[in-house]
Formats: structure tokens, C-alpha cells, sequence
């Protein structure tokens, strides 16, 4: 059963009629990277929340709130196939009708110090105090015990934990992994803007991203080696970033950690392509 839940007082109304439920917050123009977290909640819960929601706090002044694609029935429709797997069980669609629909009676911005800053941070400045101050606020308004998110952005998932840490949150946050098509391009709301040619000239991303794993080979000591071979690849101007991380904390210094992110942003004409890929290191 799927319940459309479309103002604040329907949302509440919903909850207060169930105990424990699980969480997907996303902005829609849905994909099957987003109903793999759908799947997997619904597996973990009888009832599971679902928002879509284009958040106006987490857009720059440079990027175009307005042209985000918003497709709700088309979103809808892709829900109710999945819950078709999914006997029994209930699905509370959270789509507002309005951004007042989720602001309204709070005003508050949640920040997040030291790994905000960096990587998309820094290129985004801003970014990240919109998407936790949206997160906190759809939190508030449903409670969940759950809540899911795809590590394709890696550094949003990693924010949002320390958010949840920060504010003292009884939620668990569940990092979910990359859906990627077949040839291995991660799967984005961004690829709808590349043509089939684009796309396969963005596999070179995750190609670049298991090349660095290959020479790191496990082992710490292959670290140099690594960052000589990001270091040419960086020559390339159209990195935003290419970069090994430590996985909790995002640090530069990767010297004691036990698993590394290597994330990387690659610009194809206007469209910024996100990946990253997790290193264990010995």
C-alpha cells in the first residue's frame, strides 16, 4: 500500500499511526540506485518512509533550482513496482506540495564544522548546510528509526553521519552501495545530460578510480606510488578532484587509516560526474 502524503499535518497524521519505519530521503527524477535503498529498507521495515523533495537550501546561487527535473509520476510510478516485491507492506510517500510544507515552524540552520569545508564543500560552499539543515528537519518531522542513503555521494553520507552524531540523534545511518550499469558508470541523476558517446567516455572515471586501487594494491606502503599517479592524472583540467581519503573523517592524512575513499569529480561539459571507490590498506 502506498500512501501519498502531500502537506506537513498529512505527514504527521501518517506517523503518528506507526512505531518503528525506516527512511529514504531523496529529491526524486528517481533511478535504480534510489530503489535499492527503497528495497533495502523495505526489507528491514513493514513500513517505510519515503521523501521527494527538491530542497531550495542546498542550491548555489550559480545553479538552477528551477531546472532540477521533477518528475513525481514517473517517481511514483517506479515505487509501486518495487512495492510490488514487497507483500504487505507500506510505503508513505512524503512529495510537498510546497518547500513551506517542510520549513514551516522551524528555522534553523544545522552546520556541521570540518567536513563541510572540503571537496564539494569547497566547491559548493553552502552545499552542505542545506542538505543537513533539510535532513535534520525531515528527521524531526518523521522520526525514523532508519534511514538510507547511496554512498555515491560519498562525502554527503559521511556529513550526515557526523550531523546525526553531532545533534545526538537516535538514528542509524546506512551507507548503500553504488549501483553502477553493467559497464560499470555509476548510476546518477547527472547521466541523464550526457549523450551515449559521454558515457562511455565517463567509464574512463571509474577506470582511473580501480587504477589507483590496483597500484595500491592493499598496502600503505604503495601510497606514494598512488599519489604520484593522481598527481599526472590531475594535470587534466577537467578534475574537479581526484584524491584518497580517509573513509570516516575525509583527512588528506591517509597514514594510519585502515580504508581509504578515493573520490574523484570529473567535468563533461556542463555535467559534474561524482564516484569514489573504498581501499583497504594494511
Amino acid at each position: 500500500m502506498i500512501i501519498l502524503c502531500k502537506t506537513q499535518n498529512e505527514l504527521i497524521h501518517t506517523r503518528a499511526e506507526y512505531q518503528e519505519v525506516g527512511f529514504v530521503p531523496t529529491m526524486g527524477n528517481l533511478h535504480a540506485g534510489h530503489i535499492s535503498l527503497l528495497s533495502q529498507a523495505l526489507n528491514d521495515y513493514d513500513v517505510v518512509y519515503f521523501s521527494i523533495f527538491v530542497n531550495p537550501k542546498q542550491f548555489g546561487p550559480l545553479e538552477d533550482f528551477g531546472k532540477y527535473p521533477r518528475t513525481l509520476e514517473n517517481d511514483l510510478s517506479l515505487l509501486k513496482e518495487e512495492l510490488k516485491k514487497h507483500p504487505n507492506k507500506i510505503l508513505v510517500v512524503f512529495a510537498p506540495e510546497s518547500v513551506d510544507e517542510v520549513y514551516k515552524g522551524f528555522d534553523k540552520t544545522i552546520k556541521v564544522q570540518g567536513i563541510t569545508e572540503i571537496l564539494e564543500g569547497e566547491i559548493r560552499p553552502g552545499h552542505f548546510d542545506g542538505v543537513t539543515t533539510v535532513v535534520y528537519r525531515l528527521f524531526e518531522l518523521i522520526n525514523p528509526q532508519t534511514a538510507y542513503f547511496g554512498l555515491k555521494d560519498y562525502q554527503q553520507w559521511a556529513v550526515i553521519s557526523a550531523m546525526v552524531k553531532q545533534e545526538k540523534l537516535n538514528i542509524k545511518i546506512v551507507g548503500m552501495p553504488i549501483i553502477r550499469t553493467p559497464e560499470g558508470l555509476a548510476l546518477s541523476s547527472r547521466n541523464q545530460y550526457l549523450t551515449q558517446e559521454e558515457k562511455q567516455d565517463a567509464l574512463f572515471i571509474i577506470n582511473t578510480l580501480n587504477e589507483i586501487r590496483d597500484i595500491l594494491n592493499g598496502l600503505k606502503n604503495n601510497i606514494p606510488l598512488a599519489q604520484k599517479l593522481v598527481e599526472e592524472k590531475l594535470k587534466d583540467p577537467q578534475w574537479d578532484y581526484l584524491t584518497m581519503r580517509d573513509h570516516l573523517t575525509l583527512s588528506e592524512d591517509i597514514s594510519n587509516s585502515q580504508i581509504i575513499t578515493i573520490l574523484a569529480v570529473y567535468r563533461m561539459g556542463t555535467t559534474r560526474l561524482l564516484d569514489n571507490i573504498q581501499v583497504e590498506l594494511k
